[in-house]
Order: C-alpha cells, then sequence, then structure tokens
C-alpha cells in the first residue's frame, strides 16, 4: 500500500482487515457548531441541475418515462460512458449511456420486463426474450414453478402481497466506502483468500453454494474496475482526496445499481466517511469550503438521476418511482461521542442549493446526545423541505453497534455485516375476515385458507374471534416463512447481486424480513368486539362482508392502553408464531409494521371491516392510526406508536405524522425547537421511527388542481419520500384524508 492514500490518517487495525468502523471511529471529527460555515451551489453545480430539471421535465411530460434501451441487458459493463454535461460534472457516471435511460434487467423476470417495456410503448428485444424465455431460466420462472397451489391462492387474494417474486429483491447495502478506502485490488485479494481458504474434505451444497458466490463476487469486482477506466479511473488502487473517496464510493454504488433490479437498494452510511476526507483536505489547503459543497451536491444530483423499469403493478404498489436510496446521518459512536460533522450538515444543505427531492432518502439517526445545533438544523429542514425522516439511534445503536445503515426506509443492518432478505407484508385485517368465513376469501367466496367452521353469531364475540384469527395466523406464518425461502432460494440461484456481496464481509449474517399491514384496522376491529357490539351481516353467498358497530369504543392512535395494548399483542403474537418456522440459510426472522404506499392496494383487496372501515377503502400507512381516528394530538399518537416493542420488530414501526404549522408554533424559532423537543420526548420514550410533513392540506389540494404549481413538491408517505404529482389520485387522495394534527 502507497502510504500516500492514507497519510494523516489515524490507527492501524482497519489497515489489517477490512474495517470501515474502525477507520472511521478513529478518524472522524465530531462537529457542534452552527450552520454558518455552509455555502451555497456553485455556478456548475447550478447548471447542471438546470439541465437535469430540463430532463425531469421531459420525463414527466413523457408519461414518467424519457427513454428505454430494449437491445442491451443491463450490466456493469453494459454501456458506453454517459454523461449529463460533462463539462459541468464533477462526479462522473450514469447507468446507462444517456441520462435518465433506463435499462432492462431480465434476470429477475422476463414477463416484467415485456409488461414494463409495453406499458411506455417499447417492445423488448426479440433476442433477448428469446434467451431468457427458451434458454436462461429467471427468478420469477424458477419461483413459480415450486410455488404450491396455496401460496399462488394466497398470494392472488392479496393476504400475502407485494413479495419480491417477479422481480428483484433488494433491501441489500454493500459498503461502497470500501472501494475508496482499500481499492478494488485489495478487496479481490480479501475475497479470493476466502475462496482458497474454502476447502473441505467433503464438499456440502452450502460450501459448494459459497465457493461460487465467492467466484462471481471477484468477477464483478474485476468488471467494477473496467467500468471505472472507461471514464478515466484506476479503482484499483485508494482514493487519495476527497475527490476520489465520492467518486471511487459513488461508481460502487453506480456498478451495483446496473447489476440489480431491487425494490430498495440503500447508500448506508457514507456522509461522515467522506467527511474524513474533506477535513484532511481542507487542512491541507487543497480544498476550500466551496468545492467541499459542490462534492457533495453533484454526488447528491447523481444519486437523483437513478432509474429503474417498473412494471404498472410494481409502481401500483411502490407510488412515486422510488429508488429508496436511504443514507443514514448522525447517530452517536459507541465511546460517546456523537457522528455528526460538518458533512452531515453540507449533505442537508443540499436540499436548499438543488432543491427537495425524495433521492437520495435521507435519514436522521436521532439521540438525544446530539448536538442541538445540529438537530435544530434538522427540524429547520424539516419543516422547510418535508424531506426527512427520523429513526431511534438510541434503541438500534445497542442492537446493531455504531456503523449501521438503513435498508429501503426503516430497517437497520450493520454496514457491510448483515444483509436481508426481503419479502413485504401480510394482510392481517384480511386474515381476520378468512377467521370470520370459514378460510374463504371475502371478496371472491374463494377457499383460500384451510376450511374452517365459519362464525354462527349474530354478534362477534371478542374471545371467539381472537382464538380463530389465532389459529389462522398458525397457519398465515407457515405459509409466509416457506413462501420467502422459495423466492430467497431462487433469487440467490438466478438473480445473485455478485456485486453488493462482494462488498460485504464474506461471513455474512442474514435476516429474513416479514411485515403485517393493517395493525390499527386490527387493533380497532377488536377493541370494538371488546367495548362495543359488533353485529355481522352476511351475503347470499353466506359470506360476512359488513358490520352494523353499536356504540362507540377507544381507537387505536390516542394513548388509550385498552386498545393500543391490542396492537402491542398483535405485533408480539405475529413474530412469535413466525419465529417457529425455518428459514433459508438460518436467516434471523424480523418483522416490520410498514406498507409504504400499498396501504391503498391492500385496502382495495380487502372488504369491510368490524372497526367501521369500508369495503376497498384504504388502511392507514404503516403503524400509523386509521385516518381521522386520532383525535387527541401530536403527542397521544407519539405515545401510542412508543408502545409497540421494537424487540419484535426489527425491521422497523413506520409512523408518518402530518402536522399543520402553526401547531407547532407562531413563529420560526419557535417551531424549530418545539418539533425538536418532540423528537427527543418520543424517542425517549422508546419509539423507532417517524417521518414528518408539515403543511397545510389546502396546498396539496391545490397541487391535485394544479400541478405544473408545484412540480417538485416532496411528501412524506411512509418510510420514503415522494414527489407528490407522480402519486396516482387514489394515492393523493390518501395522504390527504391522514390527520393533520393542528395541536401538541
Amino acid at each position: 500500500m502507497k502510504k500516500s492514500y492514507w497519510d494523516d490518517f489515524k490507527g492501524d487495525s482497519w489497515k489489517e482487515n477490512i474495517n470501515l468502523r474502525d477507520f472511521i471511529v478513529s478518524n472522524y471529527k465530531p462537529y457542534d457548531g452552527e450552520s454558518s460555515f455552509l455555502s451555497k451551489g456553485t455556478f456548475k453545480t447550478r447548471r447542471l441541475w438546470d439541465k437535469c430539471k430540463e430532463l425531469l421535465a421531459e420525463e414527466a411530460k413523457n408519461g414518467g418515462v424519457l427513454d428505454v434501451d430494449t437491445e442491451t441487458i443491463s450490466g456493469i459493463n453494459s454501456f458506453a460512458p454517459g454523461f449529463i454535461d460533462e463539462g459541468l460534472e464533477i462526479i462522473k457516471g450514469l447507468q446507462t449511456d444517456k441520462p435518465l435511460k433506463r435499462s432492462v434487467a431480465p434476470y429477475g423476470g422476463i414477463r416484467t420486463v415485456k409488461q414494463s417495456c409495453e406499458k411506455y410503448g417499447y417492445k423488448l428485444s426479440e433476442k433477448i426474450n428469446e434467451i431468457f424465455t427458451n434458454y436462461r431460466k429467471t427468478h420469477n420462472e424458477g419461483v413459480f414453478g415450486v410455488y404450491t397451489p396455496e401460496m399462488k391462492k394466497a398470494r392472488k387474494s392479496g393476504v400475502i402481497t407485494g413479495l419480491p417474486d417477479a422481480y428483484g429483491r433488494g433491501r441489500i447495502i454493500g459498503d461502497y466506502r470500501r472501494v475508496a478506502l482499500y481499492g478494488v485490488d485489495r478487496l479481490i485479494d480479501d475475497k479470493t483468500k476466502d475462496f482458497n481458504n474454502l476447502i473441505a474434505l467433503s464438499f456440502d451444497d452450502n460450501t459448494i453454494k459459497l465457493r461460487e458466490e465467492l467466484s462471481e463476487q471477484i468477477n464483478s469486482l474485476k468488471e467494477l474496475k473496467d467500468m471505472a477506466l472507461s471514464y478515466g479511473f484506476d479503482i484499483s488502487n485508494p482514493a487519495a482526496s476527497a475527490f476520489e473517496a465520492f467518486e471511487w464510493t459513488y461508481l460502487a454504488f453506480l456498478g451495483a445499481m446496473k447489476e440489480t433490479n431491487g425494490a430498495a437498494n440503500s447508500l448506508g452510511r457514507v456522509s461522515t466517511f467522506l467527511d474524513i476526507y474533506i477535513e484532511r483536505d481542507i487542512e491541507r489547503g487543497a480544498l476550500t469550503e466551496e468545492e467541499a459543497q459542490e462534492l457533495v451536491d453533484q454526488f447528491i444530483i447523481k444519486l437523483r438521476m437513478i432509474r429503474h423499469l417498473r412494471t404498472p403493478e410494481y409502481n401500483e404498489l411502490f407510488a412515486g418511482d422510488p429508488v429508496w436510496i436511504t443514507e443514514s446521518i448522525g447517530g452517536m459512536c459507541k465511546d460517546g461521542r456523537h457522528m455528526v460533522t460538518k458533512t452531515s450538515f453540507r449533505f442537508l444543505q443540499s436540499l436548499y442549493n438543488i432543491g427537495s427531492s425524495p433521492e437520495p432518502n435521507l435519514t436522521i439517526l436521532w439521540s438525544n446526545d446530539l448536538p442541538a445545533n445540529f438537530k435544530n438544523f434538522c427540524t429547520k429542514v424539516s419543516i422547510d423541505t418535508c424531506t426527512l425522516q427520523y429513526e431511534n439511534d438510541n434503541i438500534m445503536r445497542p442492537i446493531f453497534g455504531d456503523d449501521y445503515g438503513i435498508s429501503c426506509c426503516v430497517s437497520a443492518m450493520r454496514i457491510g455485516l448483515d444483509m436481508q432478505y426481503f419479502g413485504a407484508r401480510c394482510n392481517l385485517p384480511k386474515l381476520l375476515l378468512m377467521a370470520l368465513n370459514g378460510g374463504r376469501d371475502e371478496i371472491t367466496g374463494d377457499q383460500v385458507a384451510p376450511v374452517t367452521e365459519p362464525y354462527e353469531g349474530e354478534y362477534l364475540d371478542y374471545e371467539n374471534v381472537l382464538n380463530r384469527f389465532n389459529d389462522m395466523q398458525k397457519w398465515l406464518t407457515g405459509l409466509y416463512v416457506n413462501t420467502m425461502n422459495m423466492i430467497h432460494y431462487m433469487h440467490d440461484k438466478y438473480a445473485y447481486e455478485r456485486l453488493m456481496m462482494s462488498l460485504h464481509d464474506t461471513d455474512v449474517k442474514r435476516y429474513m424480513a416479514f411485515g403485517i399491514a393493517g395493525l390499527s384496522v386490527i387493533a380497532d376491529s377488536f377493541s370494538a368486539m371488546k367495548h362495543a357490539k359488533v353485529k355481522v351481516i352476511k351475503d347470499e353467498r353466506g359470506l360476512i362482508t359488513d358490520f352494523e358497530i353499536e356504540g362507540d369504543f377507544p381507537k387505536y392512535g390516542n394513548d388509550d392502553d385498552s386498545v393500543d395494548q391490542i396492537a402491542v399483542s398483535v405485533v408480539e403474537n405475529f413474530y412469535k408464531s413466525l419465529e417457529k418456522h425455518q428459514t433459508y440459510r438460518s436467516s434471523k426472522h424480523t418483522l416490520s409494521v410498514l406498507t409504504i404506499t400499498s396501504n391503498v392496494v391492500y385496502g382495495s383487496k380487502t372488504g369491510s371491516t368490524p372497526d367501521g372501515r369500508k369495503k376497498g377503502e384504504a388502511f392507514a400507512p404503516g403503524a400509523n392510526p386509521m385516518h381521522g381516528r386520532d383525535v387527541n394530538g401530536i403527542l397521544a399518537s407519539l405515545n401510542t406508536l412508543a408502545k409497540i416493542p421494537y424487540e419484535y420488530c426489527l425491521d422497523g414501526i413506520s409512523y408518518t405524522l402530518s402536522i399543520v404549522p402553526q401547531a407547532l408554533g407562531k413563529t420560526s424559532g419557535n417551531r424549530i425547537t418545539n418539533l425538536a423537543a418532540i423528537l427527543d420526548g418520543y424517542f425517549i420514550s422508546g419509539g423507532h421511527h417517524v417521518n414528518i410533513n408539515i403543511m397545510e392540506r389546502a396546498i396539496l389540494e391545490e397541487a391535485m388542481k394544479d400541478p405544473y404549481k408545484y412540480p417538485h413538491m416532496t411528501v412524506r408517505v411512509s418510510g420514503y419520500a415522494v414527489n407528490f404529482n407522480k402519486l396516482s389520485k387514489k394515492q393523493q387522495l390518501e395522504v390527504m384524508n391522514r390527520t393533520f394534527h393542528g395541536q401538541i
């Protein structure tokens, strides 16, 4: 290793072994000051972003997709170098040879690629279609070849939904920083040693599988070097400057985006790492503050230009064309120092320099011990842009250490040490209706679950229905785990993320991410049975399809234990039921209360429920209370969410909070400090996650009527943000129908 790459860097352990955490802890500089040092966007950045905005406007006018290359299979080196305006670009690299041109990734499923092309007026190359129809099996074909009839019925009915069985699974965070710190040659050497050491007297399935994966990982790193060379960069060696650290990190992420088409591919936790290089260059006189901000802004511009080709069904589930490039900022170090740096501020400043945007999905790892100046700057950004989400570092750090990142929306993982098998979620309100109807779908009448005795009483008996629900849950969790096992076995076999996994330790810890939807509907339904009288209404088929409620009942979201504890027990019981079933590659079960924007689709597939919600109505997003039912103010709603135990929901508990600005105070200064105090209180109470929208409902109504008036309006919808204009009308209405809190 040439000394110049690592001059002035402290520590030794990270030099001997791949250990980003040790490098960061040994070298980062906590920053306690204010934001006054920040720089505005440079001329180059402003000009470049103007060109991007023109392209984005063209994309929107063209139905959401500017161009598709239907002749080329996406891969690390599939395309010649691409530029937006080479003379203005500091950070180089695009997914394809032209900005916003999308590529085809058929390894997940050839039918989904064909449908995606046709949706936007393109026709997939006959050659690619022939290869992946007749000669090359895809992940989707593998999965549906082994699915049982029961799995197919559950999937079709929507009781298990959003499964990654027809597209890339995502939710894997490569440690892209490794390329910058060590250079690719060192990474290849380490993987080669692991490959050569993986020798056994008897080669079992696991050993053979891992040797093949390591071989693929090594090949992908070699291809990454070639891709970088096409842009004129030799990433064999470590980065020698802040510019190279940004470029090397970006190229590693870009290579992964070229190779995969996953549901969510997060960036990780790069800002503190990159700050070390910036500070070194500034101290050397090799970089100014304006140039440092330029690196950050242009890096973020490139992240905003990442695109994947999606099917209409995918876009219906995950609205807004998201990539979920989540970057985690802040948090505390295990040695007691906070991990806020000047570059933490610089990443947030980009929202002012180049405007608000859903990508990257900026996530603040919040702790009460973060410096007040940074907390206030974060809340100011939230008030001004509605682009940030917050997660509780104090409950994640003891489990995941101090070098974890957030995958997709709300899921913590140690960077480069953990990976996740993603798996959508179960529709609990639909499961409840099946438990009442003898396992039949309340909409189609099809027998989906095992045959049981239908509920016969005129009124719902709480204990009786709860026992039925728990029995039906045992069936569903077993089916869910087996379905996930099949999906991820086939994904590893036919659509393995080799570059992403090359940027992990070989001995990686695996999680399997399960999820539930409709928690507040279930909690309120059981509360109605327990505290009011719920009369069943049957149709001509003898199926229970509606309910009449006599009397009132406590509703989830108002800090009332009589209903909130029902939600807690539902989560705990579901998780413990999942745990009884063996997972693929001995991955650890995790659970989320997260719907993304799929709460609209889930609701459309679900009949009327005992809480008073009617057939087809959207669920509340994530762990939110149902729209308009949380009437006791912000703190009561937050207190309800804080009761859900994180130990049963390591995959995350998503809450989206909409606040009318004046509820936080009369002046800008009061709103900033009051919001910071609210976050402190919520996270001290054990809350895990919160998105924050601070706006009047009337603004959204205006944006619906005149989208050109608010072309870049960004709103938090679940664990991520979207451009409001990219939502369907149904999804826009659902966002507008959420509770907009007018009091603390």
